[in-house]
């Protein structure tokens, strides 16, 4: 038993070596996915898409705001002329357009976020290509994502593959 034990140490520090020699053998480079496609005028362009249609989608919503403040004023005027129950009903309507308001803002929120998501696909998909490209033409093994929060590098000493891939994507 000991001899085995001791064999299955001599074969754990065998593969720790090999292993650590392969990964020494990596190139390994880094680059700042979301400094390269904030530059990159496809996003540029998407992002004024987005704001332009953000924009219409607030002044709808305030176009509705306003119509239903001012409903809202006339009814709370008109309310001791009326009876209790046109007051009721009045009341029901009244919450009713805000019900439309609400569904209108989320409908509005999800097709926002559904234009975005098919306008900046095709951004992230070229960037990805360009960085894959041009990390096989400099024979790196390895990416690695540094941009900020990412999670993916701690010390960015490496090769930064930016000025390569700006320069594939003609940036």
């Amino acid at each position: 038993m000991k001899k085995f034990r001791t064999l299955l140490i001599a074969l754990s520090f065998v593969f720790g070596a090999v292993a650590l020699t392969n990964a020494q053998d990596s190139k390994i480079a880094h680059i700042n996915t979301q400094e390269l496609i904030e530059s990159m005028p496809a996003y540029k362009d998407a992002m004024s898409q987005l704001q332009k249609l953000e924009s219409t989608y607030k002044a709808d919503i305030e176009d509705l705001l306003k119509e239903a403040q001012s409903k809202n004023q006339r009814y709370q005027q008109e309310a001791v002329n009326k009876t209790e129950e046109e007051n009721a009903k009045r009341a029901q309507e009244l919450q009713e357009d805000q019900q439309k308001i609400m569904q209108f803002q989320q409908n509005a929120q999800k097709e926002l976020q559904k234009k975005e998501n098919e306008l900046l696909r095709p951004v992230y998909e070229t960037a990805r290509k360009s960085i894959q490209k041009v990390a096989r033409e400099k024979g790196f093994d390895y990416v690695l994502d540094s941009t900020t929060g990412a999670g993916g590098v701690i010390l960015a000493d490496g090769y930064d593959l930016m000025p390569d891939v700006k320069s594939d994507l003609k940036i």
